[in-house]
């Protein structure tokens, strides 16, 4: 995952992992507690996590964390998913994950990559 190797300074591969895999689990328990909410896109089906700060995202993008949560996360977290996509009227694009469709202000407007 591109996430994993966005290293800080003095910091070796190994300790990055752990530190997304980290963030992941606490967005995934976040989420399914409903602390934080899934938001997904009408138009381009891009999908934002509200309610995380910088911090808490510890520079892990939303595309990394949902591709994380789908294939590792709990059923809570996948179904809090579910419901974004429903409200949305569309599913997540991998499409639009691959192209880096983000959003800066958790959902309220949405940027291509940079």
């Amino acid at each position: 995952m591109p996430c994993d190797t966005r290293l800080k300074a003095n910091q070796t591969l190994t300790q990055r992992k752990n530190e997304v895999r980290d963030v992941i689990q606490r967005t995934a328990a976040l989420l399914a507690s409903g602390k934080i909410r899934a938001i997904v896109d009408r138009r381009t089906g891009a999908i934002a996590f509200a309610g995380l700060s910088d911090r808490d995202r510890d520079g892990v993008t939303d595309a990394c964390m949902y591709r994380r949560i789908m294939s590792t996360g709990g059923v809570a977290a996948k179904l809090a998913i579910a419901r974004a996509e429903q409200m949305a009227g569309r599913s997540v694009s991998l499409q639009a994950l691959a192209a880096g469709v983000h959003s800066h202000d958790n959902g309220s407007t949405w940027h291509h990559g940079h």
